[in-house]
């Protein structure tokens, strides 16, 4: 494979959070890469994106997810190479039964979050 103009190597960023971190592996203008390391026993929070559009992989570990399916919010155990896509709009919540990888593709809106329960405190008034 031949690249004539290969763009600029950047540096992964991690970004610290309450319940692990996460990996920015891909940045562009149409969409974000990412890994989610979510530790055992941790959630994010019950959350849902005005704009974002995103699909998850479970890469590793075991996480319950929590997802809205019409009215209600559907809870289902997640196993390694399943994946889910997560329309905007959509409540969903992901807590790792054991210590978790998720790799995350979305488009960029990366501060698009509405949390509406959070273990951390991070709660939006709506």
């Amino acid at each position: 494979m031949r690249i004539d103009n290969p763009e600029p190597v950047t540096l992964m960023t991690r970004v610290e959070k309450p319940w692990g971190y996460e990996l920015h592996w891909a940045l562009t203008d149409r969409y974000v890469g990412k890994v989610l390391h979510v530790n055992a026993g941790h959630a994010l929070s019950l959350q849902y994106h005005q704009r974002k559009d995103e699909t998850i992989l479970l890469w590793s570990g075991r996480i319950l997810m929590e997802i809205q399916e019409g009215e209600a919010l559907t809870r289902r155990e997640m196993r390694p190479g399943e994946r889910l896509h997560i329309a905007p709009g959509t409540i969903h919540r992901m807590t790792a039964i054991q210590d978790s990888d998720i790799i995350e593709v979305s488009t960029p809106e990366l501060d698009d979050v509405v949390r509406l329960e959070d273990r951390y405190g991070r709660i939006d008034r709506i």
